[in-house]
């Protein structure tokens, strides 16, 4: 490909991509802060229990071998056809695993009413085998607009039904009929739109390739997810569930952010990366421009999270939820900390160093449960604080290995996101001082004046991130007349 084919098509991806996210998410969004006001921190609680074991199941699905299709350059319909098949196969081992242990799991929790959730629940596993492929298929031909439709339609109709489900006393099972009819519509929607069907077709040959690749991509993302999950397994053990609600939900207004922009960017560099995984000195060049993008927007967006964080989880949620907003915080400066270590893990992927990605988990994950032993033993809140320390360390450890890999120095990575570091932190300090009487009225003023000064420093130190979203802006406009 080209060098402007590929940049119209990461173009063509960001703009769509965005969108989705922007659309999907806003509408999910919405969804869920009338949910949270339905429902009591408890349901809640129960979900994020049994999310523990279907995320886990999950990882065998979406990770791995989906990302062996998209990196893999000569991908053809056989390998995704080989890929589909493994990959049901292996959706129907884990659901029985999961079946036979839902009365285990809830001993375990001290719940017997897991059980019939986690049998219900865990069907969303083979039921995502057909949309992963979907999605790497969407993401390797870099055909963004695709999930813009299945994505948006999937929410709004998903959140509707889960809205009635609520509204009828349904309680948890509103959140577990919320998800599974997600996957179902987003999947029948890109069986529509996406001209890509499995094919009774396998090799192999191919199976062994794509899966030398995805296995490492597989165990390393096991990895992180059974530690994230272990996380909050751990929480609903030792404390009430109510507290792993506040958790979550703490996770949720930052995860807002990353989701939107972070993963809309990163989706859309990966498969661009993995076009030039031969050209190191380019995977470099096409890395510091997303670096600093992706810094740019996402550091001021979560700074300003931060100031604003006490009165919008009591407008969204209502003061029952106040308890979540230490963790809204801490999650913030987590997702700052993290997005090099992020970043990091996607340009490792995309050149198709699989073996790096799963090496780096071995190494950040003995970390990882000291930290975690030493905040369990004091409170939820500590355990947090301790997630936020793991994250500077899995950065600086992802940044060093970096610099091996494409020669992208640590001395580079700093410098490409400072002038977003010390924008962000001005912002932060003039506007963490805006008090009104008025919660609504304080959260807006905080907002357009956070934006404003943000803007007026970029264009005073003639920000080079500032100017090239600028242009990108100029050309969508221009495209859509």
């Amino acid at each position: 490909m080209s060098n402007k084919a590929l940049k119209n098509k990461v173009l063509s991806g960001l703009i769509w991509k965005f969108g989705e996210r922007i659309l999907a998410q806003g509408v999910s969004f919405i969804v869920s802060v009338i949910l949270a006001r339905m429902l009591t921190p408890d349901e809640y609680g129960i979900i994020a229990m049994v999310l523990v074991f279907i995320s886990l199941a999950d990882v065998f699905v979406n990770s791995g071998f989906a990302t062996a299709l998209i990196q893999k350059k000569d991908a053809d319909e056989t390998d995704f056809s080989t890929i589909f098949w493994c990959s049901l196969l292996c959706s129907f081992l884990i659901y029985s695993i999961l079946f036979m242990c839902a009365p285990f799991i809830g001993d375990f929790y001290n719940n017997t009413s897991l059980v019939l959730i986690i049998r219900i629940f865990g069907l969303k596993v083979p039921l995502s085998v057909y949309n992963s492929i979907q999605h790497a298929y969407v993401s390797k031909y870099m055909m963004f607009k695709k999930f813009f439709f299945s994505t948006l339609f999937g929410t709004i109709i998903s959140g509707i039904i889960g809205i009635l489900c609520a509204y009828m006393k349904a309680g948890v099972w509103a959140l577990v009929v919320q998800y599974l009819i997600n996957t179902i519509v987003d999947t029948v929607i890109l069986m529509v739109t996406v001209k890509w069907y499995p094919k009774f077709r396998f090799s192999k040959k191919s199976a062994k390739l794509l899966m030398n690749y995805g296995s490492k991509i597989l165990l390393a993302d096991l990895s992180g997810t059974f530690f994230g999950q272990f996380r909050n397994m751990v929480i609903g053990k030792v404390y009430k569930s109510s507290d792993l609600a506040y958790y979550n939900k703490g996770q949720q207004l930052p995860s807002l952010i990353t989701n939107n922009i972070s993963l809309s960017i990163m989706t859309v560099l990966f498969p661009a990366l993995s076009n030039e995984g031969d050209d190191k000195e380019k995977v470099k060049q096409i890395s510091r421009r997303f670096i600093r993008l992706l810094s740019y927007i996402m550091f001021p967006a979560l700074t300003g999270l931060i100031t604003i964080a006490e009165p919008l989880v009591c407008v969204l949620f209502t003061n029952k939820w106040i308890s979540c907003v230490i963790y809204v915080k801490l999650f913030c400066i987590g997702s700052i900390i993290g997005l090099l270590s992020t970043t990091s893990i996607q340009i490792i992927k995309a050149i198709g160093r699989s073996d790096i990605v799963l090496w780096l988990e071995f190494i950040k994950k003995p970390v990882y449960i000291i930290l975690l032993l030493i905040g369990v033993k004091i409170n939820v809140v500590s355990i947090a604080v301790t997630m936020v320390i793991y994250e500077l360390y899995g950065t600086v450890i992802n940044m060093v290995y970096l610099k091996k890999i494409i020669g992208y120095c640590l001395l580079e990575q700093l410098k490409d996101i400072l002038s977003a570091i010390i924008l962000s932190f001005l912002m932060f300090y003039i506007v963490m001082f805006i008090k009104v009487e008025f919660i609504i009225i304080e959260i807006a003023l905080k907002i357009i004046v956070a934006t404003f000064i943000y803007i007026f420093m970029s264009i005073i130190f003639n920000i080079e991130e500032f100017q090239y979203l600028k242009i990108l802006l100029f050309k969508i406009i221009k495209k859509d007349k």
